[in-house]
């Protein structure tokens, strides 16, 4: 099946399935941050959509005083992170996601990402702008990254079609399960 389809499939799956389930504990994903992230600066999205929330995820981190950023499209479809405080302003992009002013640049070690469909093997479908997989391939050669995807159960489907451009997850983790 093409990716454009499963995408399409999966989202409309998504919307429905938001209505019922919108409890999501992190504690878990906090633990396992804790633990496997190699310093305090965290790449996180903010939610638009059905996709799963993550405004009490950064509360949590942001107590935790970890470094918040945000993704930023740039020119040539590049992305980067910029450091987010929580609640400050945030401006609306081209494709209708709200991202951080420039003000610091962040390198983050830990990403948080949002997903479309995933299957077993932690791969993951995105929008298709593959901006997630071009940033990771370009800092992954110089640290390690903690890559984490978050999602709910219905987005899993039998087998996500990958490239060889697209980034496996370390962790995928929804409402009931978490992947590794």
């Amino acid at each position: 099946m093409k990716k454009s389809l499963i995408r399409k499939n999966v989202l409309i799956k998504r919307a429905n399935f938001i209505h019922k389930n919108r409890k999501f504990n992190f504690a878990k994903l906090l633990k396992l941050i804790n633990q496997e992230s190699k310093d305090k600066k965290i790449g996180l999205y903010y939610p638009i959509g059905s996709e799963l929330s993550t405004l009490g995820l950064i509360e949590n981190l942001r107590r935790k005083k970890y470094i918040i950023s945000l993704p930023v499209i740039e020119k040539k479809s590049e992305m980067t992170f910029y450091e987010w405080v929580y609640k400050s302003p945030l401006k609306i992009n081209n494709f209708g996601i709200p991202e951080p002013l420039k003000i610091k640049k962040i390198i983050p070690s830990t990403f948080i990402i949002p997903i479309v469909a995933f299957d077993l093997n932690l791969n993951r479908l995105g929008y298709g702008g593959g901006f997630y997989d071009r940033f990771i391939s370009k800092f992954e050669r110089e640290k390690k990254i903690l890559k984490i995807g978050l999602a709910h159960s219905c987005q899993k489907i039998n087998k996500v079609p990958i490239s060889k451009f697209d980034k496996k997850m370390d962790y995928i983790f929804t409402e009931n399960k978490i992947y590794k």
